[in-house]
């Protein structure tokens, strides 16, 4: 049992650690187990930015091939045929082109010579839902540390030199990509590209709305799934919470109830109709509340009865010690002197007794179990009886069928019981008689049996011989020389052992009384040991 106490200290040190946890309740604890997952799938959403990335990285390889393909094919046409070519790809691609001479002036604009292919949104117009898409946007944007990203803005002059790209395109002679951030909160994708050997320049302008569409679309659907699996998982959660926290916390009240003792009948529910792991935890409740309080009865009982059987001899010793000072007679001193040694010595006994009874229910609890063989048992507690000449002249004669029986058990206990039971028998037993002792099996238990040939015990009073401080002795034993918590103290021993003791007629019709001790037997498989 020390080594499990240590076991236990070391399995609670790890759990009193949590102390965060150990303070939130069990409702917020499922709330949390069942909802983390979903919200770490919705921290999915953040990660859509690695997606919209991935497609500008793909729509800035587009535009600058775009750029390089159409500068290519502008360099070796006329005038016209590049106005001609400029609004045919604006209008097929979606964009805006425009082409600077080597002095950086503006020569040709997609969006003068035919309509334009798109408008940049005015956001003070939009509805409600392209805002919170916005919103969105930004909240996004921070929790991934997005790099800020220049607003678009037409320059008031129409020169190369408002346009950075085309700078850069134009000393270095290689395309150029540059991103920027409509009104709206859409990309803007401009690419510049030198346009033959004479120091033309072309930029393209592409306002890429269906890169945003494609992530809110993502995130819409992402976000619109998760909402429904977190308020079904709220949902289940709390039924699931009050399928548990709600009858733990209807047995907590209760036992708090019990604990406080101010209502003597308080009922711990028992949940009959649950038949999973809180109906079982209910009954064991229930009937631990039921034990306890049969146990406290019998404590006060116990308490009353020992109060009383103490308080006979402590009278009685009391009258004697009194009158020794007042009568001189030798004769009657000495008889005051034998009833007060006789009075000492049986409370003495009744202390001893009571001792062993006050304490033999926590001693059983404690105690390890081991395998008894009940034959050789039997035969060393007889053999130790005949050696001390306590059987009074009786014979007692042991019958089994098998060389060994064996029980789990407490063999210092179970030798109590037998002694128990056989002085019992040679109190009642004539002198001379014969006590038969014999051990039987069935599927059930092993049953050893203590006949004696005394007067018997009747059926009515057989129940109260197991009472403490009962005692119905034989007229010719002396008074007080029994505490009556013999056979008591045996059936406690007994039921510890998950057996019974109980006085029954003798299975032979002849006078006498018959004490059973059934135990439950060792199954045939079970190997042999200590």
């Amino acid at each position: 049992m020390p080594q499990n106490r240590v076991g236990m200290r070391r399995i609670a040190r790890p759990l009193e650690r949590v102390g965060f946890f150990s303070r939130i309740s069990l409702t917020t604890r499922i709330l949390l187990v069942n909802i983390l997952p979903l919200v770490l799938l919705g921290g999915g959403i953040v990660y859509l930015d690695s997606y919209r990335a991935q497609l500008l990285d793909e729509r800035y390889k587009l535009a600058r091939i775009e750029a390089q393909i159409t500068a290519e094919a502008l360099a070796g046409a006329t005038r016209q045929r590049q106005d001609a070519l400029l609004l045919q790809i604006a209008k097929e691609q979606d964009m805006r082109l425009r082409l600077f001479d080597p002095e950086g002036q503006l020569i040709a604009d997609s969006f003068d010579l035919g309509e334009p292919t798109f408008t940049l949104d005015d956001p003070s117009d939009d509805p409600f839902e392209l805002r919170f898409a916005r919103f969105l946007d930004q909240i996004v944007d921070t929790m991934v540390s997005a790099q800020p990203v220049p607003r678009y803005i037409e320059p008031e002059s129409n020169i190369a030199d408002s346009w950075p790209e085309l700078q850069r395109a134009r000393e270095l002679g290689i395309s150029q990509i540059e991103l920027r951030q409509a009104a709206d909160r859409t990309p803007v994708i401009t690419a510049a590209a030198p346009v033959g050997l004479q120091g033309a320049t072309l930029l393209t302008t592409r306002n890429a709305i269906d890169i945003t569409e494609s992530v809110r679309n993502a995130r819409s659907t992402l976000g619109t799934g998760v909402f429904f699996a977190l308020l079904a998982s709220i949902m289940l959660s709390l039924f699931l919470a009050r399928t548990i926290v709600t009858p733990l916390q209807t047995l907590a009240k209760a036992a708090q109830r019990v604990r406080l003792g101010r209502e003597r009948e308080v009922q711990v529910p028992r949940l009959p109709d649950r038949r999973d792991e809180i109906g079982m935890l209910a009954r064991a409740v229930a009937d631990m509340t039921d034990a306890l309080r049969q146990r406290i009865d019998a404590v006060e009982h116990f308490a009353a009865d020992v109060a009383h059987e103490i308080k006979n001899p402590l009278a009685s010793l009391r009258s004697a010690t009194e009158s020794l000072g007042t009568v001189d007679d030798p004769e009657l001193r000495a008889q005051l002197l034998d009833i007060a040694t006789h009075d000492v010595r049986r409370i003495d006994r009744l202390v001893t007794e009571i001792s062993d009874a006050s304490r033999i229910d926590a001693e059983m609890s404690r105690a390890t179990f081991s395998q008894v063989d009940l034959v050789a048992l039997v035969t060393n507690i007889i053999e130790r009886r005949r050696n001390r000449g306590i059987d009074e002249g009786c014979e007692i004669v042991f019958e089994h069928a098998r060389r060994s029986s064996r029980v789990m058990g407490v063999p210092e206990r179970l030798e109590r019981v037998i002694d128990n039971l056989l002085d019992n028998a040679v109190s009642f037993s004539p002198p001379g008689g014969t006590i038969r002792v014999s051990i039987e099996h069935d599927s059930h238990a092993t049953i050893l049996s203590v006949m004696d040939e005394g007067p018997g015990i009747a059926p009515e009073a057989r129940a109260k011989v197991f009472e403490r401080f009962h005692s119905d002795r034989p007229e010719d034993e002396g008074f007080g020389d029994h505490s009556g918590l013999g056979l008591a103290i045996a059936r406690t021993i007994a039921e510890a052992h998950d057996g019974m003791l109980s006085a029954q007629d003798r299975p032979d019709g002849l006078p006498g009384a018959c004490m059973v001790l059934a135990l439950p037997p060792i199954p045939e498989d079970e190997p042999a040991g200590g």
